[in-house]
């Protein structure tokens, strides 16, 4: 067993008969009923549960996990997160990272100035933010950077060996 990963979260009960709304972090909503088991975790406490039927419904999912079959058992998982193991997750091809993958990355500029760490990984439509925390005052007062990943223009490479991310940036930025 790898490590968990989060994958959504349980939304409100639907209906009387144990159904519950899931909110889905992956990339298509859908594919969070691609990996099984799930994992429940709420209040410190985990336990393992098997979906037995999902669909879409308006603009959202829902599911029903096995022995919940009324409204009261469905309520007591409400807000729990859903995690799977790690190594459910497909392989991506070279060059591609998980999110996860790059938290707690070092980020150094190609002139070999270290900016810090990767703390998050802010999504803006265009394209996604590194959120890069200075590890000590760096002489130019910053505590924070907000670094565009865009390949081939700012993020220069990506080294899961080294976990380590290299950037074309000004320090002063």
């Amino acid at each position: 067993m790898g490590e968990k990963v989060l994958l959504g979260k349980v939304g409100a009960v639907y209906g009387i008969k144990g159904w519950v709304k899931i909110h889905s972090f992956t990339e298509d909503p859908q594919a969070i009923f691609d990996y099984a088991p799930w994992s429940l975790k709420l209040g410190g406490k985990e336990q393992p549960i098997e979906v037995i039927d999902w669909r879409k419904h308006n603009n959202g999912l829902i599911a029903k996990v096995a022995k919940i079959d009324d409204r009261d058992d469905a309520q007591r998982i409400v807000g729990s997160e859903i995690f799977v193991d790690s190594s459910l997750l497909p392989d991506l091809p070279e060059g591609e990272f998980y999110w996860r993958d790059l938290i707690g990355m070092s980020v150094v500029t190609d002139k070999g100035y270290d900016l810090g760490q990767v703390s998050d990984i802010m999504e803006t439509g265009a394209n996604d933010v590194l959120v890069v925390k200075a590890n000590r005052n760096d002489g130019f007062g910053k505590k924070e950077r907000l670094i565009p990943y865009i390949f081939d223009q700012v993020v220069v490479s990506v080294s899961n060996e080294n976990k380590q991310i290299c950037v074309d940036w000004d320090p002063g930025f």
